[in-house]
């Protein structure tokens, strides 16, 4: 049985993870295996054009799981009795490449035909989260959060900068070093950032909150100088919608986010329409800059519906 070496890491353990397999190999690399880890089975052959394009992207995935799961190859043209025994068990072994997924000596999951990396990560992440694990970019993923959440910046940068070594194209990660550069006052380091994010994520839910969140900043510091002039607008006509709408600019600078959308549910109640509906469309880049499950979004986003669906 001929291993399959990792060149960047020609450890046993590495060695291990990526198999040619055979009929007389199979309950020891398969099996058995699957006991410890979760194991992929590529059924492949030599004449299947697909085949070429799905086995180094499994291959790329594998490794980059860092033994978390495992893959072994198998040649349907070689291994004859042994497929034929697997397709009596209901495996449909017929057309290649089909990639079938053993944990715990027991298929668990299957797929077939030539799917993108993409795709075959999500089964991957699904895979092992059924075996009570995940990918290792997820697991510091994670982690960079906590560290953003609890305010060790120096902590998330560099483990947001890990998660993006792995993955340069995981918004996610991308949006997650941003934010951690506005929190650090590098407003222009974060854009820079962002201009650099490859094209197929730019416009992905992460990557639009935190491009809202720097937009906010901006504005949110000019709005902040001139809160007492809002206020005093206020105070001589409350029908100010204006005036309103820069003072929940202003307040959401200051950290102060149920204010801010309080400001603007008035604002709605009083003239939903005013403006083309500008109250209402601040509100949404509030809620896209605060993230679906921050609380001061969830609340509002009820008082929001009171006043949209009565």
């Amino acid at each position: 049985m001929d291993v399959i070496e990792d060149p960047n890491n020609a450890s046993p353990a590495a060695a291990e993870l990526i198999k040619d397999g055979d009929s007389r190999s199979f309950m020891q690399d398969v099996i058995q295996a699957s006991r410890e880890v979760p194991v992929l089975v590529d059924f492949w052959a030599t004449w299947c054009g697909p085949c070429k394009t799905l086995t180094p992207a499994l291959e790329k995935v594998v490794k980059a799981a860092q033994g978390r799961i495992r893959l072994v190859k198998i040649d349907i043209d070689q291994n004859r009795p042994l497929v034929q025994q697997l397709s009596q068990m209901g495996l449909p072994l017929q057309s290649v490449p089909t990639v079938v997924a053993f944990w715990q000596g027991q298929i668990a999951d299957l797929f077939q035909g030539a799917l993108p990396e993409s795709e075959i990560k999500r089964f991957v992440e699904t895979l092992l989260k059924a075996a009570g694990g995940e990918m290792p970019a997820a697991e510091l993923l994670a982690e960079a959060k906590t560290a953003l959440e609890q305010g060790d910046h120096p902590g998330a940068l560099e483990l947001f900068a890990a998660v993006m070594q792995q993955e340069p194209e995981n918004p996610e990660a991308v949006a997650g070093l941003a934010r951690t550069l506005m929190a650090m006052g590098e407003e222009e380091q974060a854009l820079e950032l962002l201009a650099q994010v490859p094209e197929k994520i730019a416009n992905h839910a992460e990557i639009a909150g935190v491009r809202s969140a720097l937009e906010l900043a901006a504005e949110g510091r000019k709005a902040r100088e001139m809160l007492a002039e809002f206020e005093a607008r206020l105070a001589a006509d409350a029908n100010d919608h204006q005036a309103r709408i820069d003072k929940a600019v202003a307040l959401n600078a200051m950290e102060q986010r149920d204010a801010a959308a309080a400001e603007l549910l008035e604002a709605i109640k009083r003239d939903r329409a005013w403006g083309e509906e500008a109250a209402r469309k601040q509100m949404l880049k509030f809620f896209e800059a605060w993230g679906p499950m921050d609380p001061a979004a969830v609340k509002a986003r009820r008082g929001l519906s009171t006043y949209l669906f009565r």
